[in-house]
């Protein structure tokens, strides 16, 4: 639930902005996502472990309703009914990392970010080409 509503406000964000703005997003995403998933990966080899999310199932009570009462002397009240409801939880746990393979990741991404630089380069001048910014 809570990635849907990160992403769509992400999306809602992007949708914002000059074009000459939508357009670099659109021509740097490949890099910022690589970028992450290196920093996550730097991370990982910093601590000797990464971080596992994993879903608890769980209940929880809640309000799912009023019942009304009259009482003898005509006032009326309304009592919350309680209901049980289904309900997960994210968690996070240690996980141990193989310092080999994540070194090896590591240089693979910072490899994959040089290789896609000039190409990103290149389509942020003709973002910048195609969509000049107004002087202010």
């Amino acid at each position: 639930m809570r990635k849907t509503a990160a992403l769509f406000a992400l999306l809602v964000l992007a949708a914002c902005g000059t074009p000459q703005e939508q357009c670099i997003n659109r021509a740097t995403r490949e890099t910022r996502t690589l970028q992450s998933l290196l920093a996550e990966t730097e991370g990982n080899l910093a601590r000797g472990y990464a971080w596992e999310e994993y879903e608890v199932p769980t209940t929880r009570w809640e309000v799912c309703g009023y019942d009304t009462y009259t009482r003898r002397d005509g006032r009326v009240i309304q009592k919350p009914r309680m209901c049980l409801e289904d309900d997960t939880i994210t968690r996070r746990r240690q996980v141990v990392i193989d310092p080999v393979t994540e070194t090896r990741k590591r240089d693979n991404l910072r490899a994959k970010i040089r290789a896609l630089a000039p190409q990103m380069n290149a389509e942020i001048t003709a973002c910048r080409a195609a969509y000049p910014e107004e002087p202010k």
